[in-house]
C-alpha cells in the first residue's frame, strides 16, 4: 500500500491504480534544442550525443571560464597542436583557431567522418620541441 506525501495524496504523487501515470507535477518547460543537432563550434559538424567535450577558449588553468561543447577529437587536436600559452595568447578564438594551417588540415580531414568519430590525437612533433 502507498501511503501519501505530506504534499499530497497517491493521485497528486503520480501513483494511480498501483502504477506510476506519466503525468508531471512540473509546469511545461519549453525544452532547449538538442546539443546533437548543434554545429561543433571548430569543424562545423552536428555535435551528435557521443564523443563530445567541452573546450575553454582562454584556458581554466589561466583563468578562462566559458565552455563550449566541441568534438572530442577537435579538442584533442587542438591540445595536440597548442600549448596553453599559445592558446592563451594568440588562439583564443574559433576563428584563430580555424586559421592555423594545422588545424585547417584537420578540419578538411575531420570533415568527411560521422559526428560520434573518435581515433587517437597524437601531438605534433613542433609542439613536442617547444
Amino acid at each position: 500500500m502507498v501511503t501519501p506525501s505530506r504534499r499530497g495524496c497517491a493521485a497528486e504523487a503520480g501513483l494511480l491504480n498501483g502504477t506510476m501515470a506519466r503525468r508531471s507535477v512540473l509546469p511545461d518547460i519549453v525544452p532547449e534544442p538538442s546539443m546533437a543537432d548543434n554545429p561543433c563550434p571548430l569543424c562545423g559538424r552536428p555535435l551528435g550525443t557521443v564523443n563530445i567535450d567541452r573546450h575553454h577558449l582562454i584556458p581554466k588553468s589561466l583563468k578562462g571560464r566559458e565552455q563550449f561543447p566541441i568534438h572530442k577529437i577537435c579538442h584533442r587536436k587542438i591540445h595536440a597542436t597548442f600549448s596553453e600559452r599559445e592558446l592563451l595568447r594568440a588562439y583564443y578564438t574559433w576563428d584563430a583557431l580555424r586559421g592555423h594551417e594545422d588545424i585547417r588540415a584537420f578540419i578538411e580531414w575531420v570533415a568527411k567522418k560521422p559526428p560520434g568519430f573518435y581515433a587517437r590525437t597524437f601531438t605534433s612533433n613542433k609542439k613536442k620541441s617547444r
